[in-house]
């Protein structure tokens, strides 16, 4: 408990503050200024000498410009522009109204006092976001200039009257709307009647502005780091740089220290993050991790960019994140490239290697660096009326060190793991597309030639080998279309034949290493491609027909798609001789297995997205995926979900987020593999939004790497209009329930003093 003592102390100081994404453009312009205009003053009864003073009692009005005071007393000094007012007095402008007591005011110089008094300060939505409006009582509040006040024992809240769930009580409040400024002195956050937090000394921006102060603190829990309590200071550096530093306490480990620095320019933006832990209590270890991103534009033709990512160890983000997508990374880029576009072609130069988080129960072997790869692709249209292409590539492959993993890639029965080298491509093409009203037909005949330069490899692979084969294509279509009518609504549908024709000679291909080549996934996408694997290292033969049809229904309106289906199979006139490697068998059926797809909102609250592989010859399903989505409305949707791949995935999937009434939201989500016998991911949690206030309370618990699982606890307490205080779920409920929507439509996701998250 003494480690967390530090953080406590920092909880309690820091209630809001704010932060924005930079943006180019000019600040907006401050509130427009009180003009010299004749006053006006109504009552029952007036009395007083002309252009010096006058008295009103019953009734008083006055008016001046965007000023309206009543009160049932007046007198206004004409030299001093002054007004004295009591008994029920009422002062409007520019949309803020107060009332008290008693009020003595300069009221062009807004120079003045109001005793025992009641406001509401309206402040205009800006960026995305809607007004906001602060309200409060005080003892006393002095005007000190133009838009400048100065409260005594006042409250703060955003609750409408009459219900103040939560508010600041302040012993000083001074708000300078004039610089988005406010400052509280000596208070309290008080939360349903609870003092949750002390405030001797904070300041926050009045509107969506960005500016330097401490983030509402991140409060969690994970199975592996215990409570998380991280306490964020924001550094507004300039209008297109910041800095923000994250102190975080984790009761089990020790405390992490975090820095995130972005900038943006006109020609260049970027985002450098690094953190740091000394002596893990855990693990024994310091521990850090930094990225890196960076994009420039040189020029109108010339761009480039920069990622970069370390970690120190293999079990960083496993132990330190509470995100699946993070701690299922294993392999961390380290990449740099120039991209210069010159029309109809366009080079790149790269270099590219790679950080490999090993898991024992699941080794990996790491993928090739590439030092460095060089393309130059181009497209020439309508050259005599025939499309010119030329794809090209070089790329030198290595391992520094080599690699010694008991998973060895062979090839031909030859251990390649150590192999580098390089390899030059060129795929040059000729298509001739020949377009009519509702058909087409497209031949097409490239030239894809391949040399390797070999080292470190094994006997019975040469240093030098080069590969030249002809790939040729015919590719053709018709696009029917007619007037439909479904549940008496009308719509246009098409059917849309597809032929798709391949040949392609074989050549052995046996003593080539692979370097950044796999079985490509088999898809409807894929059906059409000119090889069956990623990569240049592997160029399959072919003599094969792809057959296929897709199926619209269309709204003849706004052209909006509804439904869409699709059929398709490849028909083979050969067997396949090249394979991957030994390990990955060559296919002898004459044809393929059967895809079909069927998705688009099926009617006004139901969605359908759906695909099968199914394999005729066998009489079985290879793969499998059914979505289906309910949503009436937002904040109110149901998923179910079912994917199965035969020897590789059978999971359900279920999320929801739907109102249970009263105020009260359920979320959750349950992805279950019943090929494993074990939970994939589960969520569970509940959101109340009492108007002024949402609260959440999220659990989550998913596996972080085989045989482990981590869980983790967020508890969130969103101030509407003012802060967020706690650790904020947001993120991870809209990654596990698609369709997950705000339970406040009212505002963004973030808010104007806390969205710098």
């Amino acid at each position: 408990m003494r480690q967390l003592a530090p953080m406590l102390v920092l909880l309690i100081c820091a209630v809001a503050a704010q932060a924005q994404e930079p943006r180019l453009k000019p600040p907006p312009a401050g509130r427009p200024g009180i003009s010299v205009d004749p006053v006006t003053i109504s009552a029952d009864r007036i009395e007083g000498y002309a252009n010096q003073e006058t008295s009103a009692i019953g009734n008083v009005e006055l008016r001046q410009d965007n000023v309206s005071i009543h009160a049932e007393r007046l007198r206004y000094l004409y030299a001093a522009d002054e007004v004295q007012a009591s008994g029920g007095v009422r002062l409007s402008r520019d949309g803020d109204r107060l009332s008290g007591t008693g009020l003595r005011l300069r009221v062009r110089d807004n120079i003045g006092q109001f005793d025992q008094a009641d406001y509401e300060f309206a402040r205009p939505g800006r960026g995305g976001f809607g007004p906001v409006t602060m309200r409060g009582k005080a003892d006393v509040i002095k005007f000190e200039g133009k838009d400048k006040y100065r409260l005594e024992n006042a409250t703060l809240t955003t609750c409408k009257p009459g219900k103040d769930d939560w508010y600041i009580q302040v012993g000083e409040l001074d708000l300078d709307m004039t610089r988005d400024l406010g400052v509280a002195r000596r208070g309290k956050l008080v939360f349903e009647g609870v003092p949750i937090a002390y405030v001797p000394w904070v300041d926050f921006p009045l509107q969506n502005q960005r500016k330097s102060g401490l983030l509402p603190p991140s409060i969690g829990s994970s199975g592996k780091s215990g409570v998380e309590i991280s306490t964020p200071y924001y550094i507004n550096l300039a209008p297109n740089r910041d800095l923000t530093i994250t102190p975080r306490e984790l009761s089990k480990r020790g405390v992490q220290l975090a820095a995130e620095f972005r900038y943006l320019t006109r020609s260049y933006d970027g985002d450098v993050r690094v953190e740091h832990m000394s002596n893990d209590r855990v693990r024994h270890i310091d521990r850090y991790a930094a990225t890196i991103q960076h994009s420039q534009r040189f020029s109108s033709e010339l761009s480039g960019y920069l990622n970069f990512n370390k970690v120190s160890d293999d079990n960083y983000f496993r132990d330190l994140s509470s995100r699946i997508n993070i701690t299922s990374q294993t392999t961390l880029p380290r990449d740099g490239m120039l991209t210069y576009g010159g029309g109809w072609w366009t080079a790149t130069a790269r270099v590219q290697s790679f950080q490999t988080l090993q898991d024992p129960a699941n080794p990996l072997i790491p993928p090739y660096d590439r030092l460095p790869q060089l393309t130059l692709n181009a497209t020439r249209q309508h050259i005599g009326g025939a499309d010119m292409a030329l794809n090209s590539e070089f790329v030198r492959f290595d391992r520094s060190g080599g690699y010694t993993s008991a998973a060895a890639v062979t090839t031909g029965g030859i251990n390649t793991t150590d192999v580098i080298g390089s390899r030059l491509a060129l795929y040059p093409s000729v298509s001739l597309p020949l377009m009519l009203p509702g058909a087409y037909l497209t031949p097409k005949l490239g030239i894809h030639s391949t040399n390797y330069s070999l080292e470190r490899n094994p006997a019975g692979i040469p240093d030098s080998i080069q590969r030249t084969l002809p790939i040729a294509s015919l590719d053709s279509g018709l696009i029917f279309e007619r007037d439909a009518s479904f549940l008496g609504q009308k719509y246009r549908q098409t059917l849309e034949p597809r032929l798709y024709y391949l040949y392609v000679p074989y050549h052995d291909q046996s003593r080539i290493p692979l370097f950044d080549t796999g079985l490509a996934d088999f898809n409807y996408a894929q059906i059409f491609s000119e090889n069956l694997f990623n990569g240049s290292d592997r160029i399959a033969d072919a003599n094969q027909l792809t057959v296929a049809a897709t199926t619209r229904i269309v709204s003849p309106g706004s052209g909006q798609e509804i439904l869409k289906a699709t059929i398709g199979q490849r028909h083979y006139f050969q067997n396949q001789q090249v394979a991957l490697n030994d390990a990955t068998p060559t296919r002898t059926d004459k044809t393929s297995d059967f895809l079909a797809a069927l998705s688009g909102r099926v009617s006004r609250n139901w969605s359908l997205d759906s695909a099968l592989q199914y394999n005729s010859h066998r009489n079985l399903f290879q793969r499998l995926g059914v979505g289906v989505r309910y949503q009436p409305e937002t904040a109110k949707v149901l998923n179910l979900g079912y994917r199965f791949t035969r020897d590789a995935l059978n999971q359900v999937d279920v999320s929801a987020q739907w109102p249970l009434g009263g105020g009260w939201y359920g979320v959750g989500r349950y992805n279950y593999s019943m090929r494993e016998n074990r939970l994939v991911e589960a969520l569970g949690g509940f959101e109340y939004n009492a108007g002024c206030w949402i609260g959440r309370v999220v659990a989550q618990r998913f596996a972080a790497a085989a045989g482990t699982t981590t869980s983790a606890l967020f508890l969130q307490l969103e101030l509407n209009g003012f802060s967020r205080i706690g650790s904020n779920p947001l993120e991870t409920l809209k990654r596990n329930i698609p369709g997950y929507g705000a339970i406040d439509q009212t505002r963004p996701d973030s808010l104007p003093f806390n969205f710098y998250e």
